[in-house]
């Protein structure tokens, strides 16, 4: 299956199938983009740049105008955003210079989330955030080897309840109130640590976790500081750390901790 017949098994189409990069199925409200493999990063792809309107030569690219209705419809209209791999060809010339051949597609379509990063575009992994430190717990107990059974187990285990505490929680941090799309936008859109009110190294291989009440969402920050101690701090407990110090500073410091314990305020643990 080439990449045009593995598009329109898809329903979707295009301006010109030489030149685009992404496609369009209007009835589902879908938009593909083929991903370059070049252009991965981490969990996440770039699939457009306004830096590519023009070619290497200073000629418009003919594929920008499309791609940027595409991701205009994704962001305004609520279209779903997939990609699908394309390996990129460097004995056939520049993707970026209106040139590019695909060495291979991968004819298998994955949704993704729309993340802008200043005048570039990304798809991101779809699922809420990235495996970090928050799925450790206090990781410093386990020995080496340990250490890795335990955060793949405990990342397998515990990917549909970390979306379920969010989908529950939000991602606004409940000790400080701390939101990273507020401050940061699509860059921090659904970015949140999930803490363990149990401890990971208590959890034991059937332990079922009751995503509402065993985890909260929590800022960086503050996952650093609940694990400062052993056992962990309370959520309680670092509120009203934060509250004492706050008490300490001048009275804009102290409406800041006052709106942290207000957002945080539906939670009592």
């Amino acid at each position: 299956m080439n990449r045009r017949q593995f598009i329109e098994s898809h329903g979707a189409t295009c301006t010109n199938w030489q030149w685009s990069w992404s496609f369009i199925n209007d009835s589902k409200r879908l938009v593909i983009f083929g991903a370059w493999d070049v252009e991965r990063e981490d969990k996440r792809t770039r699939i457009f740049s306004e830096d590519w309107r023009t070619n290497r030569q200073g000629h418009k690219n003919r594929g920008y105008d499309q791609s940027r209705e595409h991701i205009r419809l994704i962001e305004e209209q609520g279209y779903s955003l997939m990609t699908f791999p394309m390996k990129h060809s460097p004995k056939n010339g520049d993707y970026q210079n209106g040139v590019a051949k695909i060495a291979a597609i991968t004819p298998k379509l994955t949704e993704k989330t729309l993340v802008r990063v200043g005048t570039s575009w990304y798809a991101s992994d779809s699922g809420g955030g990235s495996l970090l430190a928050e799925e450790l717990g206090t990781p410093e107990k386990y020995p080496e080897g340990g250490r890795y059974t335990v955060t793949i187990n405990a990342y397998e285990r515990n990917s549909k309840a970390r979306a379920a505490c969010i989908a529950h929680h939000g991602c606004t941090c409940m000790v400080c109130g701390f939101n990273f799309n507020e401050i940061y936008g699509t860059i921090g859109q659904s970015y949140i640590h999930v803490h363990h009110v149990i401890p990971v190294g208590q959890i034991g291989e059937r332990y079922e976790i009751d995503p509402v009440a065993d985890l909260i969402p929590v800022c960086p920050n503050c996952h650093v500081m609940i694990h400062q101690t052993d056992p962990p701090l309370t959520v309680t407990q670092l509120r009203d750390h934060i509250r004492e110090q706050s008490d300490r500073y001048p009275p804009h410091r102290r409406a800041k901790a006052a709106r942290a314990k207000t957002n945080a305020a539906s939670y009592a643990g």
